[in-house]
């Protein structure tokens, strides 16, 4: 079973920091990852993204400047590095990624469990 694990999740004060890690399982190949959060009482609204090569990147506007996603190709892991964190920001983070599945380009998306990120004043 593909299984997407994610780790760093925890409590911080308003303006702190927290570094999200997800490891991708190393024996397959994997294009765009990202990250989405659910706040409760919310949908799942999606954070940021980054390609294979991770020169290129994306971010909703509310995280902009103060979020950074980036991935390390050797071991199939994405980060989020989160910075000046808010109460809005609260909710369960969940890893997103597209693993490949042939060279025409079929692909097939996977999730994380999930990780809590608390932001508290």
């Amino acid at each position: 079973q593909v299984q997407l694990v994610e780790s760093g999740g925890g409590s911080v004060q308003i303006g702190g920091s927290l570094r999200l890690a997800c490891d991708a399982p190393r024996d397959f190949s994997w294009n765009f990852m990202r990250w989405f959060r659910q706040a409760p009482g919310k949908e799942r609204e999606f954070v940021a993204t980054i390609n294979w090569s991770g020169d290129i990147s994306n971010y909703r506007d509310s995280v902009k400047g103060r979020f950074t996603i980036s991935r390390d190709k050797a071991k199939n892991t994405v980060a989020l590095q989160m910075n000046s964190l808010k109460l809005e920001d609260t909710a369960v983070y969940y890893c997103n990624a597209d693993r490949v599945l042939n060279i025409e380009g079929a692909k097939r998306s996977y999730w994380g469990q999930g990780t809590q990120v608390t932001v508290s004043s």
